[in-house]
């Protein structure tokens, strides 16, 4: 008996496709504060002296390719996984989504802005340099849009190791900045109040975020984390057979794992 609850419980539990969206989402994130963090302190005349400009290119391009790369996995694998029930367009739509529909629309946001900068780097020589470098921005904007849907998204918020990955993100980006400033004197001082400001804005919005939201119980319910309810089955009916308490524990663990929420 004991051994038939086990084998239930284990074939009930998340997808591996739960865990692979979880671990394309976190790769992806860490792989676009790599890209980003490198565009920032290596633009312009500021690349480091003892590599090539064609060695510092090549380094942010293959980054860039890796971000879409895991990325893509991200997204195929929360699409294939039944359980949020989110389709294709919910991926490029930003906020049409039934689960957690604004965290979800940020990931579509800033999808969509990769996607735009990926598309104008390829046809870069047509597109002009003066209007491939504004469109380059985006790649910028889409850091703090990813970051904080995956801090609204992502069950795992919560525990301590995804916190420090989530600060480790934001203090990269912000010694780049950093750096880029310092680097650049006091020239383009219009850009320089801009990324000051928003050196201040980003930190203070995820902390307070953060502490008003996935960090207190009930985050999942209050973010639209419920899922839909699977569609009633067509099946005969069998007679009603009462859960043991293994079976209604194993049913709890699952929620908790799925939710990322402490009961409150």
């Amino acid at each position: 008996m004991n051994g038939a609850v086990l084998l239930a419980a284990g074939a009930s539990g998340p997808s591996p496709l739960w865990y692979a969206t979880r671990a394309g989402g976190t790769v992806s994130l860490v792989l676009l504060t790599a890209t980003v963090a490198l565009g920032i302190a290596t633009a312009g005349r500021y690349a480091p002296v003892r590599l090539g400009r064609f060695e510092v290119s090549a380094l942010h391009r293959n980054l860039s390719l890796l971000t879409l790369a895991f990325l893509g996995m991200h997204i195929v694998t929360a699409i294939a996984d039944s359980y949020a029930h989110l389709t294709w367009p919910t991926a490029f739509v930003p906020f049409v989504a039934s689960y957690r529909p604004l965290w979800v629309g940020l990931g579509a946001v800033a999808l969509d802005l990769l996607l735009a900068v990926a598309v104008t780097s390829a046809v870069r020589g047509r597109l002009g340099l003066r209007r491939w470098k504004a469109v380059h921005w985006l790649a910028y904007a889409s850091w703090p849009v990813a970051l904080f849907h995956a801090a609204g998204t992502g069950t795992d918020t919560r525990l301590g190791p995804q916190l420090v990955l989530y600060a480790g993100c934001l203090l990269t980006v912000v010694a780049a900045v950093w750096w880029r400033l310092v680097r650049a004197g006091t020239q383009a001082l219009r850009v320089r109040r801009w990324a000051t400001a928003a050196l201040v804005l980003v930190p203070v919005a995820l902390v307070s975020f953060l502490a008003v939201g996935p960090l207190r119980p009930g985050w999942a319910h209050r973010a639209g984390g419920t899922a839909q309810a699977p569609a009633p089955s067509t099946a005969p009916a069998v007679p009603h057979q009462s859960s043991t308490p293994q079976q209604q524990q194993h049913q709890h663990d699952q929620e908790a794992e799925h939710e990322g929420d402490d009961a409150e």
